[in-house]
């Protein structure tokens, strides 16, 4: 990879850093070129690309980005180019960032609806990452409260649009907003409990479109509406706490299209999403929401094999809130905590975490306050989680027996979750030798993935079809096999 004439000043803040960091030259370069190739990167630096980096020369295209996330994970702190005296570019870590300011959250935030809207699909493609969890995740749950969010009415020029800025600030989003139509909400307007109401409302749609249709189904049409409606009601002006309660909906729905995005398999976008909404939630001051937040990042980490990772963030979003929640939340974060050491086959730990859970849930009353975003989680909910550990653990005859609870128990209108749940039953069966039973549940999933857009529940379909390999010559998987042939 070649790079750009040296410059005649030397780099005196990259020095420094790298003193700090104590890192030799071939130290650095070989940890850039290993965390470019957790994004498909083939890159072949050495201590002399270091050296004349030293000597003033700059790098190209996105390796500004990676060198300064090899310092932030090395010392802990969020570091930009910027801040080790190179060049800023658009970075594949644009999004990880955990802001500073509500401000600037609002910024970052703003180009990913922006440039995901938009036709930069290649935003789509990018990695998930394990290590972008830790220092979000971190910053999270040691960082201080904001201590205001109010706006007065005066419009202010995003970040992404001025010249000078300040080093050190977020680079995340270097695509200038679309003009609007005059129609339409423009930023500097005073937000309203009705601007807010309607953010909540339309929330509820996506989400029960999510559970019945998948997320590929009106994913795009979420993303407009944040870049479209949301962005200038944050750009707008109000008063403490409508900007609280905006913040909060706002945390909401971006949850939602990381949420959507994990669906259709954009899980380095999805991740993304999850950390803006995370920093989000904190500038509402909602600490319970924000625990929900990594219950999600959590549950993402579980479904690509990263089980250390998983187990971690729930822990942080148990440490995070405490025994201030109600009990029902108490249950989601011990069971979250629960499939990831169900993933990572630790009996003790997972069953541990599933008794919590439960008598967390025992413990809930008619007509204790939980939150919305909570209430999914009921007796239906915990035995799908038991379901998933006890399959994970290879425990299968305690599987069926929670999977048929889960699906007896919860409404149609889970569509997805059942579907899950039925493949949980016909994995389970098919671990207790019963191969007409299992090859029945699936071949039944396999019809209800087919008429939905959602690669996780492709997925799951998939991955009980890798188990039915030594059966293959079987009559029962023959069968099954016609029949899931005839939908594609």
């Amino acid at each position: 990879m070649t790079d750009r004439p040296a410059q005649r000043t030397p780099n005196r803040q990259l020095a420094a850093l790298i003193a700090e960091a104590g890192f030799s030259n071939a130290g650095l370069a070989r940890r850039v070129d290993q965390l470019g190739l957790e994004h498909g990167l083939d890159l072949r630096y050495d201590k002399t690309s270091v050296t004349r980096w030293l000597r003033g020369q700059q790098p190209r295209g996105t390796t500004p980005a990676l060198i300064a996330e090899v310092f932030t994970r090395r010392l802990g702190r969020r570091l930009t180019a910027q801040d080790l005296g190179l060049d800023a570019c658009a970075p594949v870590y644009a999004g990880l960032e955990f802001a500073a300011t509500p401000e600037e959250a609002v910024d970052i935030v703003s180009g990913l609806w922006r440039k995901d809207s938009g036709s930069h699909t290649e935003l789509r493609k990018i990695a998930f990452t394990p290590a972008g969890l830790v220092v979000p995740s971190r910053d999270w749950l040691i960082g201080r409260p904001d201590d205001k969010v109010v706006r007065d009415p005066a419009p202010r020029v995003p970040a992404q649009g001025r010249t000078g800025s300040t080093p050190g600030r977020s680079q995340a989003a270097p695509f200038p907003p679309r003009p609007r139509p005059h129609a339409e909400r423009a930023p500097g307007n005073r937000v309203t409990g009705g601007d807010i109401a309607a953010l909540r409302s339309v929330a509820g749609l996506f989400r029960t479109l999510d559970d019945q249709f998948g997320g590929g189904h009106a994913r795009q049409a979420l993303v407009r509406y944040l870049e479209y409606e949301c962005e200038p009601m944050l750009r707008g002006s109000y008063d403490e706490q409508t900007g609280r309660r905006l913040f909060a909906a706002a945390a909401d729905l971006t949850r939602l299209a990381g949420w959507t995005s994990y669906d259709i398999a954009a899980h380095g976008l999805a991740q993304r999403y999850f950390v803006q909404a995370l920093r989000l939630a904190q500038a509402a001051g909602d600490r319970a929401y924000g625990s929900y937040v990594l219950v999600t990042m959590s549950r993402q980490a579980v479904y690509l094999g990263h089980g250390r990772e998983a187990v971690q963030l729930a822990r942080v979003a148990q440490q995070g809130v405490g025994t201030g929640v109600p009990p029902v939340v108490q249950a989601l974060l011990h069971a979250s905590e629960a499939r990831a050491h169900g993933l990572l086959g630790e009996v003790r730990a997972c069953t541990g975490a599933l008794v919590r859970a439960e008598r967390a849930l025992e413990a809930a009353r008619p007509g204790d306050e939980v939150p919305y975003w909570a209430a999914f989680f009921d007796e239906a909910q915990l035995a799908d989680e038991l379901g998933h550990c006890h399959r994970d653990l290879q425990q299968f005859r305690a599987a069926a027996q929670h999977a048929e609870r889960s699906l007896q128990l919860r409404a149609p209108a889970y569509a997805r979750s059942r579907l899950f749940c039925r493949v949980v039953l016909a994995t389970a069966r098919l671990g207790l030798g019963e191969l007409d039973q299992a090859c029945a549940l699936a071949a039944d999933a396999a019809g209800q993935a087919a008429q939905m857009r959602s690669a996780r529940a492709s997925e799951y379909v998939r991955d009980f079809e890798r188990r039915l390999e030594p059966y293959k010559d079987a009559a029962p998987v023959k069968g099954y096999r016609e029949k899931v042939a005839a939908l594609r």
